[in-house]
């Protein structure tokens, strides 16, 4: 047994109504990924959390998002060879003024603690500097430390994939401190893509002319049907037709349709697979023209051989802290964990907070679980100053 993480795991029991004030205090801001100002103010208030409980960073960059949230980037230099990224959101899906109707979660004979956004992910946020905070103040000697706090991971990361392309590049190992499955690290996620699909027909009267039309609505309505069953469970490839919209009376032969398509994926065979089965899927009017915009947005993640030896490296932690096992799940969802597997550099993924409920009215965590997560981070980066060894 570790006496260091054992240290660290108590240290964080006796600090954990701290933790979890500093989650509510998160919380407490709301930051829609599409209220710039919101997300300005949740920007600030995470970096002065991080101040508050650090001290001022060696290092330290706003890369502004435009239309979206700005990535604030930490850099804390650290007493041992070696450097670690600490990723994670700030954004959430929730539209400004959610919190004032939030309704509490349903009661099962554990304490919880809801609001918007605390299990994805303010809670894995305030658990990260926390997790640094232990670690520094027991004198573990520590990587240097690299926070990338991003506010569009919930609409797809564009602006602030490149800063953590760049982080994780420079960095020896990411930690990503998205929710836990349950109490396991995320190893393996989905690729996914919202594909656009437009209709273009021929506009004609339905009463007096309709066989001079060619209906996109019809056309669509064809294609969608086709395309989900290029779907494959079996395989983890799901396809869902989520919005559709077209026409514009119901006396007119629609002259144009849309649909929204979410796509994901388990590997990049199956990426590959369903692009070339929806492009040769044919519609019976051929007036009417198919055109798919293939957005794909976040490749497949799976365990690579880089990330391997670190999850035996937090297994080995999760031991001395006294549990059972850390499991390792595969999930359906993607984060920005799936562009770092990408590039085979090593990652883990759901290092934060234990509860439910993402993107649902009542998600909520276990605030008893907070300080056994915290610690884990903890001693993770402590063992992190030596080399990881495959």
């Amino acid at each position: 047994m570790n006496p260091a993480t054992v240290a660290l795991t108590d240290r964080a029991h006796e600090v954990s109504s701290e933790i979890v004030d500093d989650i509510m205090t998160l919380v407490g801001q709301e930051t829609s990924s599409y209220d710039l100002a919101g997300l300005a103010a949740g920007r600030d208030l995470l970096h002065d959390l991080a101040v508050h409980r650090l001290g001022q960073p060696g290092e330290e960059h706003r890369h502004r998002g435009g239309e979206r949230g700005d990535t604030l980037t930490l850099t804390y230099p650290g007493t041992a060879p070696g450097h670690v990224a600490l990723v994670g959101h700030y954004d959430t899906v929730w539209p400004t003024g959610t919190l004032a109707g939030w309704a509490p979660p349903q009661a099962d004979g554990r304490e919880k603690l809801s609001g918007p956004g605390i299990f994805d992910m303010k809670t894995g946020l305030a658990q990260g500097i926390w997790a640094l905070k232990l670690a520094r103040e027991y004198g573990v000697p520590v990587p240097t430390v690299t926070f990338v706090f991003n506010g569009d991971e919930e609409v797809g990361s564009r602006s602030s994939r490149p800063v953590i392309e760049e982080v994780a590049h420079h960095a020896d190992v990411t930690l990503v401190l998205e929710p836990s499955a349950h109490g396991a690290v995320k190893t393996a996620r989905k690729g996914n893509g919202t594909f656009r699909v437009t209709a273009s027909g021929v506009e004609a009267h339905a009463g007096l002319a309709p066989e001079d039309g060619a209906s996109a609505i019809t056309a669509l309505s064809e294609f969608v049907v086709a395309a989900a069953a290029v779907a494959a469970p079996e395989l983890g490839t799901t396809i869902n037709p989520g919005l559709i919209t077209g026409g514009s009376a119901a006396n007119v032969v629609a002259g144009l349709a849309t649909a929204s398509v979410d796509i994901r994926v388990s590997s990049e065979a199956e990426r590959e697979r369903v692009d070339a089965e929806l492009e040769a899927i044919k519609v019976s009017d051929p007036r009417v023209r198919i055109d798919i915009d293939h957005a794909w947005n976040r490749p497949p993640m799976t365990l690579n051989a880089a990330s391997a030896p670190l999850l035996g490296l937090a297994r080995e932690v999760a031991r001395e802290q006294g549990r059972d096992g850390l499991p390792a799940a595969a999930v359906g969802g993607a984060s920005d964990a799936n562009f770092v597997a990408a590039l085979g550099l090593p990652v883990l993924c759901g290092m934060g907070a234990v509860g439910d409920g993402a993107h649902a009215q009542g998600e909520f965590i276990y605030p008893d679980t907070v300080p056994t997560q915290t610690a884990l981070v903890a001693g993770l980066l402590g063992r992190l100053a030596e080399p990881l060894h495959g």
